[in-house]
């Protein structure tokens, strides 16, 4: 009877310690302008080679680019400015979080990304010394060319496995940027809502990823889908056990995630052409040559702002 009580016990302490696994409590809430108090701009060359001068927070503010309205974040590109071919490229935002994060639970409540040809918005993580600590890709992609891709960038050493429990599409199993040309292990999310045009003519939606030891995951729920309540409602804690398969796992299995992703910075940044964008620009269905369009097109990057609800991190 007491070898039993004791068993008791300790499954019960088991089933408690697992069933909390999954719990993350709040850390950070950025909402409005707390995005400005929580971010750094970074006015640096484009690393991607992009037709995009990034700005500081000086001319963000005097031209617009940023601002901060009640519980609305924009962050956009100019759209007034026919560019010089032989000077900057067009004005941009890139922020950076003054933060790093591990082992953690981000959820991005976003009412609007950018959109146009020629645009390359993203939402991701980055560590040190690209690419030995890693880069987590949430929401990304070029020339409103959907669905979203979520990519895992990383050093020799990491790969996925080919069948895993996941709701997306695999299009690449490798995440070694040397490998690949850096394209690293992607997942194409299998929702025409996730990206560009069809996210914003929805109202936006929800982007989550959680990052652990064991696993990287990254879930999207669209506006007016069925969505976890504590995700929709920002709650003061999350239990990701909840949230259903996601759209892309990456698992430790044959990639050692401690070792491979060090602390990250988020980043959230809009360029222009460039490696991505500008190569793939001939088959996307866009006019002119991507530089070119960029250069004299303006009003066509009305839309091409990112609007955040609020950004909400557990750890």
């Amino acid at each position: 009877m007491a070898i039993f009580s004791a068993f008791r016990a300790i499954s019960s302490f088991c089933y408690i310690v697992f069933a909390l696994g999954a719990t993350y409590r709040q850390t950070d809430s950025h909402s409005g302008s707390g995005f400005l108090n929580a971010f750094s701009y970074e006015a640096i060359a484009d690393p991607t080679h992009g037709r995009v001068n990034y700005v500081n927070a000086a001319t963000a503010a005097s031209q617009n680019l940023t601002f901060a309205s009640g519980d609305s974040f924009v962050l956009r590109a100019d759209s007034h400015t026919v560019l010089n071919p032989s000077g900057p490229g067009r004005n941009s935002v890139r922020l950076i979080s003054n933060k790093q994060y591990t082992t953690s639970v981000m959820v991005f409540n976003i009412r609007h990304m950018p959109q146009g040809c020629g645009t390359w918005p993203a939402v991701w993580t980055v560590g040190a010394n690209w690419p030995n600590q890693g880069e987590i890709d949430i929401l990304e992609g070029v020339n409103d060319q959907g669905p979203n891709q979520a990519t895992l960038h990383t050093n020799s050493g990491c790969t996925m496995p080919a069948s895993r429990s996941q709701t997306g599409t695999a299009v690449g199993n490798n995440c070694d940027v040397a490998a690949t040309g850096n394209a690293g292990c992607g997942v194409r999310i299998n929702d025409s809502r996730s990206y560009g045009p069809s996210l914003n003519s929805n109202g936006g939606g929800w982007y989550a990823v959680e990052r652990t030891s064991s696993f990287i995951k990254i879930w999207f729920w669209p506006r007016g889908g069925s969505v976890p309540s504590d995700v929709s409602g920002g709650s003061t804690s999350v239990n990701t056990d909840s949230w259903g398969t996601p759209a892309a796992f990456f698992p430790s299995n044959s990639c050692p995630i401690s070792s491979k992703f060090g602390p990250h910075n988020i980043v959230i940044n809009l360029t222009f052409c460039g490696d991505w964008a500008g190569a793939v620009y001939g088959s996307s269905g866009c006019p002119s040559s991507c530089v070119d369009f960029v250069n004299n097109n303006p009003s066509a990057f009305t839309n091409a702002y990112f609007d955040f609800q609020w950004l909400k991190i557990y750890g």
